[in-house]
């Protein structure tokens, strides 16, 4: 089979599944019949010795997939056997060994018998393990024997096309083929020949015009269809472009491969077919269906009857020439599939010359009727215009990519001169596969991009009922999205890599092995990556974050509120439980990875150096926030006071403790700053406030009278607590002055400012209306300079 079908099933599956690897079916037809060592036994004697052909290949893997699956059923079911034999060993306990000691001797018989009982299923237990070993190992030797005859076959050196020799050579070969072609073109006539002549005629016409009519009706859907559904249902953006030109592809796929299955099954049932046409029919099947994924990719990327729907950033006038492009390529694995595809039907490959050497010339001139498709164009130029440089309007990509195509054109050629057949077919198919895989990856990378920017970007509408549900912020959204695009980005082109840096000579099950070996894990000392376990621990994480923040804020909005709970006890059992909850995810997470404690105990002793030198004031402040959650002798809603900061507690955080000051602005201290320092808190014992106003009057003024306006400015005040009452009382005297001390007290220490300045104001105005004198402000007496000793002083 050509390189081209024999990795189209490797692809189409990446683009169904989304890169995500291909679990191959391991149940057997004897699948639930009791699992022996001889029924494995003979699976093992029944592998084939070589592997010539794909089927050989299929055979070998399924053979040995179902041998290591019994293998594994097997052991599970006689562990836990050997475990039950182990507990009963266990009850009678060991033989006697003391000179004199007996024992019962149906306790001994029972021993022995459970002694050889438990040795057998421990001998059937490895003998089990043994013979998966023996399968896997004989597995790979026949791949690794057929590659190394591919290698040789690929660097084998035969007469140059240039020479007579070559084509002697390959007629002679050509009758030995046509011999072999007659035979198989007799079955095929004689299926025909009995399927149109018996009473399923009418059948089977009916299963053809079927098989065209789903052909006609479905790509008619698969392109105007489903290109009205996008602009009516698909969401507005740029996924619509992408999500439609994938579904075009799988549409193509899907309505050809059941069109030619439908045309196939009406005449296999109608006629007497051999097991070579049947093989033969198959493989039409499949390169259908390869051929409309072909076709349906390119005219899905080129979109030439809706442009505003084309995904790569070409023209119009691009678009239209490169539109038999797609057609051309099937033309092209059609040409190349013939030849393989018979030789395997056959049992021998055909005409091993010419097969080489017709796919290599056929591959040459789709590469040289590409390069024409892809000439730059030249538009007429206006008169008294300069005429535009076509290499200016042409991207850098495309010279790049036709400098490619040219060289690997003249390697092809040197390689056919020199007689390399082999290597030069296999060239210019991978070069061919390659531009495939390309495209399709291309395709891939957009729908990635474009579904997780739908799906979580703050600007969708998806988004945006995820901030206000779980309550994220858009940035955090936006930068989720972008993640995960890159996360889906690298999958697909791993994917990619996989396909198109395969190892020569791979069929498309080789391939996801291969693939699927990078999920059996990365050993790295202890520790183990596995990227299913990563794939497992991030949706683990991603999950329990989500749970955690939705339970808080049911707790927030919901239960506490409900509660005789105040608001800060309310708030320090919510940030209390965000970090027990983010312990148990990150637990949960590592569990997923498959990290216990004790593989990150040496982490911990490494972190200890660090914590006792760089990160001890940052554990010191964790758990002096953990403390004031705990005893709460500072809480989130008190006016505290810290050195000359005083303000409202408005968050407690893991390193650190948020204060809002007077001015609006907010204070970050440490929280080993509440535990190590002086704190006064306003508001722990008592939520009121006090007011102090000191009143400085002269000597002269009557004190009873001062009193009574200054209780009465403070009893007439709204905010003023009745009980305390107000007080005003008499200092004492400085300076020649008298002092009045007034003492108020209001619902909280946040309103004493506010009062303190309205009842000043209050005060002020009615001592004026009294016409009671004020003090005035004397400055304090400057000491007089010393005079310096005169030389006659005494």
């Amino acid at each position: 089979m050509s390189w081209i079908t024999r990795y189209a099933l490797a692809l189409l599956t990446a683009l169904l599944l989304c890169g995500t690897s291909l679990a191959q079916s391991t149940a057997g037809p004897g699948a639930s019949a009791e699992v022996t060592v001889a029924s494995m036994r003979a699976l093992l004697e029944r592998l084939p010795e070589s592997a010539d052909t794909e089927e050989d290949v299929q055979r070998l893997n399924e053979l040995t997939s179902e041998i290591t699956t019994q293998a594994e059923r097997f052991v599970a079911q006689r562990t836990t056997q050997l475990a039950d034999l182990n507990a009963r060993l266990g009850e009678l306990g060991p033989a006697p060994t003391a000179e004199g000691s007996t024992e019962a001797t149906d306790i001994t018989r029972q021993r022995s018998s459970l002694t050889r009982e438990r040795n057998a299923v421990d001998a059937d237990i490895r003998l089990a393990r043994l013979l998966a070993v023996n399968a896997q190992q004989r597995r790979s030797e026949v791949l690794a024997e057929r590659r190394a005859v591919f290698e040789a076959r690929l660097l084998e050196r035969s007469d140059s096309p240039l020479s007579t020799a070559f084509w002697h050579k390959a007629a002679a070969q050509w009758q030995v083929d046509q011999a072999r072609l007659r035979e198989l073109n007799a079955e095929i006539q004689q299926g025909l020949a009995t399927a149109l002549s018996g009473t399923a005629l009418p059948r089977i016409m009916l299963g053809c015009l079927a098989a065209l009519a789903i052909i006609i009706a479905g790509i008619w859907l698969a392109e105007a269809g489903l290109t009205r559904l996008a602009a009516r249902t698909f969401p507005v953006g740029r996924l619509r472009r992408s999500l439609l030109a994938l579904l075009t592809v799988l549409g193509y796929i899907l309505i050809v491969g059941l069109a030619a299955s439908v045309a196939w099954e009406s005449l296999e049932d109608g006629g007497n077919w051999t097991t070579q046409s049947r093989r033969l029919a198959e493989s039409v099947v499949r390169l259908c269906m390869f051929l409309a994924f072909v076709v349906g990719l390119g005219r899905a990327l080129l979109a030439n009857q809706r442009s505003s729907w084309r995904l790569p950033p070409i023209t119009d006038a691009m678009a239209s020439r490169l539109a038999p492009l797609p057609w051309l390529m099937a033309f092209v694995a059609t040409v190349v599939w013939l030849p393989s595809a018979l030789g395997e039907v056959t049992g021998e490959p055909l005409n091993g010359v010419l097969s080489s050497f017709v796919p290599t010339c056929v591959y040459l001139l789709a590469a040289l009727a590409g390069l024409y498709l892809l000439r730059p164009s030249k538009p007429a130029a206006a008169a008294g215009a300069p005429s535009p440089d076509p290499a200016a309007e042409r991207p850098m990509w495309v010279g790049l990519f036709i400098g490619l195509v040219a060289v690997l054109m003249v390697a092809q050629v040197i390689l056919m001169a020199l007689g390399y057949l082999a290597l030069a077919q296999v060239l210019a198919a991978q070069a061919t596969w390659a531009g495939i895989v390309i495209v399709a990856a291309y395709l891939l990378f957009k729908f990635a991009d474009d579904l997780w920017m739908a799906l979580l970007s703050s600007r969708s509408n998806s988004g945006q009922r995820l901030q206000k549900a779980l309550g994220v912020a858009p940035h955090v959204l936006d930068q989720l999205a972008v993640l995960l695009s890159g996360v889906s980005r690298v999958a697909v082109f791993f994917y990619m890599l996989v396909a198109f840096v395969a190892p020569l000579g791979s069929s498309p099950g080789q391939l996801l092995q291969r693939s699927g070996k990078f999920g059996t894990g990365l050993k790295v000392g202890e520790f183990e990556i596995v990227p299913g376990a990563i794939l497992s621990a991030l949706s683990v994480l991603v999950v329990g974050l989500v749970v955690l923040r939705l339970l808080k804020r049911w707790l927030e909005n919901t239960y506490l509120p409900n509660t005789q709970l105040e608001t800060g006890m309310r708030s320090s059992l919510t940030t209390l439980l965000g970090y027990a909850g983010v312990i148990m995810v990150v637990a949960f997470t590592l569990s997923a990875l498959g990290i216990g404690v004790n593989r990150i105990a040496w982490v911990a002793s490494a972190l200890s150096v660090g914590i006792g030198f760089g990160l001890q004031a940052i554990v010191q402040n964790f758990i002096s926030g953990l403390i004031l959650l705990a005893e709460r002798p500072v809480k989130v809603g008190d006016w505290v006071v810290l050195g000359t900061s005083e303000g409202d507690v408005r968050r407690i955080n893991v390193r650190a403790t948020e204060i809002q000051l007077g001015d609006r602005s907010t204070l970050i201290v440490p929280n080993s700053e509440f535990i190590t320092k002086t704190v006064r808190n306003m508001t722990l014992a008592n939520a009121e406030g006090r007011v102090l106003i000191r009143l400085p009057m002269p000597l002269s003024t009557h004190a009873q009278q001062v009193r009574d306006l200054m209780l009465a400015a403070c009893a007439e005040h709204e905010s003023v607590l009745e009980t305390p009452l107000p007080s005003v009382t008499l200092e004492g005297i400085e300076n020649g002055l008298l002092i009045f001390q007034a003492i108020a007290y209001v619902p909280s220490p946040r309103m004493a400012g506010g009062v303190r300045s309205d009842l000043l104001f209050t005060i002020l105005e009615r001592l004026q209306a009294a016409q009671v004198p004020m003090a005035a402000y004397v400055p304090p007496p400057v000491p007089a300079a010393p005079v310096p000793a005169g030389p006659f002083s005494a």
